[in-house]
């Protein structure tokens, strides 16, 4: 159940109870798409940092270890060990950008394994009883995820195909919870919202899709390669066609910018691998924008990545430290920087759910993307 504590212009503060325990929203969900987070974070560490979400993807544990062998071990959670709230993506944005042999048709998608070539097929059906198997708390609607520079007559194809998959996707998920071997029973079905940055394909699709009575709505198909500009402009246009008194998900999305503009327009869930690659590659965020702990100037700097964070990596080591052991190839320099981002992204939720309910939203922002450089 979803309950609209608060709103600052369009601004939601949420809580979504479920049977995992409860987000409190704006959320941003860590994105661990086999089951953990790259970078060996570990679901002890994620209750560290403050994580209330878990992200999985539906397409790759169907690949490996397979669905099945994770359902005869108790499911996702137990095979984890994370025992709050996980959401796994339905599979369809992986099918259309890994696969590069892929047939289209009205009951699903046939294409090549990217891990052994194996030929698979997924629609509606399909993805929901992995998912099932998989025993998130919230599955995703399998849908066509197409390239937001499509001509308008393939995107209209493509949004009413993907209206007649989230009907398929409802009722089958419905026959699964019934069963009584269900991994979770109360397993909850958020729709997708397509249209590429055709703003009346978006609209039109949203209202459709509202009038369904999902437990909540997705925003999918942005951050693919349209100007920032675009998708502000299209969650201007859609967000306020979908039902208020459910959660809104903008997915894949994004930079802490990105994600203080989608809280301005009404979106209570994040999800982006930013955080977690840029750590990688040792680009640490702060409050004043990011830095690259590869680069020199950071040899004989003793500070922590930021004065007064409390992640596992600040309250321990300099970031000479870090350099080191990032210029050394050792993975516990990756290690820090993951755990500092993820950290530095659920702070952040947690100031943005605090600035809405204090009413000092706008003033929360605008400090915030000042000091963040604007764009970043």
């Amino acid at each position: 159940m979803y309950e609209l504590i608060k709103k600052n212009g369009r601004a939601k503060r949420g809580r979504l109870t479920t049977v995992h325990g409860v987000i409190e929203t704006p959320v941003f969900m860590n994105v661990g798409t086999a089951a953990a987070i790259k970078g060996a974070v570990a679901a002890e560490d994620l209750e560290q940092i403050g994580t209330q979400v878990e992200l999985s993807n539906t397409y790759h544990l169907h690949v490996r270890p397979g669905d099945e062998l994770i359902k005869s071990l108790g499911g996702l959670h137990k095979f984890m060990n994370w025992h709050k709230p996980i959401l796994t993506d339905s599979g369809g944005f992986q099918v259309f950008s890994l696969a590069g042999l892929r047939k289209i048709k009205e009951e699903g998608v046939r294409f090549h394994s990217h891990v052994d070539g194996r030929l698979i097929f997924m629609g509606p059906e399909e993805s929901m009883r992995i998912q099932s198997n998989l025993g998130s708390t919230i599955a995703m609607a399998f849908d066509e995820c197409a390239n937001s520079r499509s001509e308008r007559a393939y995107i209209e194809q493509s949004v009413a195909r993907t209206t007649r998959w989230l009907v398929r996707c409802k009722e089958e998920m419905a026959r699964l919870n019934q069963l009584p071997d269900t991994v979770n029973p109360h397993q909850l079905l958020f729709g997708i919202n397509q249209g590429g940055v055709f703003d009346d394909i978006r609209i039109d699709h949203a209202k459709e899709i509202a009038a369904m009575d999902l437990d909540g709505y997705a925003v999918g198909g942005l951050a693919v390669g349209e100007t920032h500009e675009e998708m502000y402009r299209v969650l201007d246009s859609v967000v306020p066609y979908l039902p208020e008194n459910k959660p809104t998900y903008l997915m894949g999305v994004g930079t802490p910018v990105n994600i203080l503009e989608g809280v301005d327009r009404g979106i209570d869930f994040f999800d982006c691998v930013y955080p977690t690659r840029n750590g990688r590659h040792g680009h640490v965020y702060t409050n004043h924008g990011k830095l690259n702990l590869f680069n020199a100037q950071y040899e004989r700097d003793e500070r922590p990545i930021e004065e007064g964070c409390g992640c596992p990596a600040c309250r321990n080591h300099s970031r000479a430290y870090i350099r080191h052991l990032l210029k050394a190839g050792e993975m516990l320099g990756m290690r820090l920087c993951v755990l500092h981002n993820l950290y530095f992204y659920n702070t952040m939720m947690s100031e943005i759910r605090n600035a809405i309910e204090n009413d000092n939203w706008q003033e929360y922002k605008r400090t915030k993307v000042e000091n963040l450089g604007g764009s970043k």
